[in-house]
């Protein structure tokens, strides 16, 4: 389901602009829709009062808790099940930030990155833009949500039209700040034409990885071919014209892509851009060739960027002794596993001084 479907539902059962932003509103936020300072019956249309019902029934259909997994941090993976059946993953981000989600777009991914679980399976089906809101929704049924973070199973921006319509509710209705709404994307051109046109405009996260070009096609296969450097002067256009900072990703793999040679690459492209860079020890995935590096050298690599004046932020990835990021969860209810299989334990290391 599509906002602007609903919109369409609303409309058709009488409701009047200030109507269909109070059903939204209320929803998005996870209260029932007898809240609010006006009771319904001297408020919406008598046709809208009727419907409601049905209407709460199919909007709590769209996400569904399939299963929680907390970690040891304080955050919390979360299962969805969607209306029909199929499974997506949320993550409840550590709680000592501003507390924040990360939602799904797809079912699957396109792009195939090497390090990631869903993008084994392809794409299996886009997210209609209430399916996204309401994984925002049944988030907020456990806890506060005032940041939303499209990095969840899927590339936001092969599913462009459902999450610009997402990010359009979520930052009126929804009440999350628009610099709180952050688009993460391995880089497709379209984002940098659209995004600027929304009336909400986002934070952006570019997944960069790796300053070398050949690299990056090798880890991100299918993502749109530009080059670090084309990637990072996208970025800082749009950082110039929204004031806020790009994020720029980094996923470490051990051997891979923290060598001193990527940390001279750094410098060089990051120097003088309003750019914040998160360094995230990977989450190792089973069947997967790569390793996280140990957190003393994740941190000495964090270190000497700060000394170069990079600002950077070294990351532990949510709830990594859960051992359920980038599709990892789905996979193993696939397998039929997800409730019993014991997760993998990591021992989580606080960061060294000036690493953060």
């Amino acid at each position: 389901m599509r906002i602007s479907d609903l919109r369409q539902r609303l409309r058709s059962l009488g409701a009047l602009p200030k109507h269909e932003h109070r059903v939204l509103r209320l929803w998005s936020n996870a209260l029932p829709q007898t809240a609010g300072k006006r009771q319904i019956e001297h408020f919406l249309p008598a046709t809208l009062r009727v419907a409601l019902p049905a209407l709460e029934a199919d909007l709590a259909g769209l996400a569904q808790l399939a299963s929680a997994h907390p970690g040891d941090d304080g955050s919390e993976r979360l299962l969805v099940k969607l209306g029909d059946g199929q499974l997506v993953e949320s993550v409840l981000l550590l709680p000592d930030r501003t507390p924040g989600l990360c939602v799904s777009t797809q079912v699957g991914c396109a792009v195939g990155c090497r390090f990631c679980m869903t993008g084994t399976t392809g794409l299996i089906r886009q997210l209609g833009s209430a399916e996204i809101v309401a994984q925002v929704a049944l988030a907020r049924t456990r806890r506060p949500v005032k940041k939303v973070v499209f990095m969840g199973m899927g590339e936001p921006a092969h599913n462009l039209d459902n999450v610009m319509e997402a990010i359009e509710l979520l930052g009126t209705a929804g009440n999350i700040g628009h610099k709180n709404l952050v688009f993460s994307t391995v880089g497709d051109p379209r984002v940098f034409d659209e995004l600027p046109r929304g009336a909400v405009k986002p934070a952006l996260a570019l997944s960069l990885h790796t300053t070398r070009a050949d690299l990056r096609r090798d880890l991100l296969p299918r993502a749109p071919q530009l080059s670090p450097e084309e990637l990072v002067d996208a970025g800082e256009a749009y950082a110039r014209a929204t004031g806020y900072p790009i994020q720029y990703q980094w996923t470490l793999l051990d051997g891979i892509n923290d060598s001193d040679e990527e940390i001279e690459g750094i410098v060089r492209l990051l120097t003088g851009k309003y750019a914040i860079l998160n360094l995230i020890p990977y989450n190792t995935t089973e069947g997967m060739p790569y390793q996280r590096p140990s957190w003393e050298k994740a941190a000495d690599m964090a270190r000497r960027l700060h000394r170069r004046h990079i600002l950077t932020k070294l990351r532990m990835s949510a709830g990594q002794d859960v051992d359920g990021g980038c599709g990892q969860l789905r996979a193993r209810s696939l397998k039929g596993d997800a409730a019993t299989e014991a997760p993998l334990r990591f021992e989580r290391r606080p960061p060294a001084p000036g690493a953060q």
